[in-house]
């Protein structure tokens, strides 16, 4: 296998998951969402796979596992489920709409190759410029916890920018297991507190759109 195959292979899974974190800004359903990003998740534990192959560093394998069977699959999963019990079978209201929030993403993708070409200059090509897709899907996933008021999908943009969290940490020639094996178990910590805070809202204001704790704040306040 030659270096330049190796690179490509990379740059195209790298890629492939800045693509899905357009997707995810532009669906406009949660199933719809949460099945995108089940294939995020797929796209980067293929490409944590390919860097322990072509790093040589079989314990990246443990990652690529725990990305392709907690996020790609049961995490997915439950939130599902979480939807179906909740009855929230309908269309996301955005704070923006879709127009301006595809032109703000394009935008964070400019910014990251800005930031990150100059910096890594003294790096690799492959480390710099998958450290520039890892950190595009990082800002897209923080833009879309802002961008959504429905907390199931501001949970979906966490851990999309998580992926891209770990996207980078691999680029960067790895990581120590045992901070990977903390990573995923603060994901699942995460994923608990935050299935616990959708069901709050629901049962509190028959609806997950986190705007009505905002409402609830004013009508407090009124009555103070």
């Amino acid at each position: 296998m030659t270096q330049s195959f190796g690179f490509d292979v990379a740059h195209l899974l790298a890629g492939s998951m800045l693509v899905l974190s357009f997707v995810l800004l532009y669906q406009d359903r949660i199933t719809a969402v949460l099945n995108v990003f089940a294939l995020q998740a797929i796209a980067l534990s293929l490409s944590v796979a390919w860097q322990a192959l072509i790093q040589d560093s079989p314990h990246l394998l443990v990652t690529a596992g725990i990305a392709l069977v907690v996020k790609g699959i049961v995490i997915p999963t439950a939130l599902h489920r979480i939807v179906r019990r909740l009855g929230i079978h309908r269309e996301i209201e955005d704070v923006i709409s879709a127009g301006p929030t595809m032109l703000t993403g394009l935008g964070l993708v400019a910014l990251s190759i800005l930031l990150v070409m100059p910096v890594g200059e003294t790096v690799s090509v492959l480390v710099r410029e998958d450290l520039a897709f890892a950190l595009a899907v990082i800002l897209l996933g923080l833009l879309m916890m802002i961008t959504r008021r429905n907390a199931v999908t501001q949970i979906v943009g966490f851990m999309s920018l998580e992926n891209g969290l770990v996207l980078a940490a691999t680029g960067a020639k790895g990581m120590p297991l045992v901070v990977e094996f903390s990573v995923a178990f603060s994901i699942l910590i995460a994923f608990i507190v935050f299935g616990v805070f959708v069901f709050r809202i629901r049962e509190r204001f028959d609806t997950v759109d986190v705007s009505a704790l905002d409402q609830f704040r004013g009508e407090r306040g009124e009555r103070g």
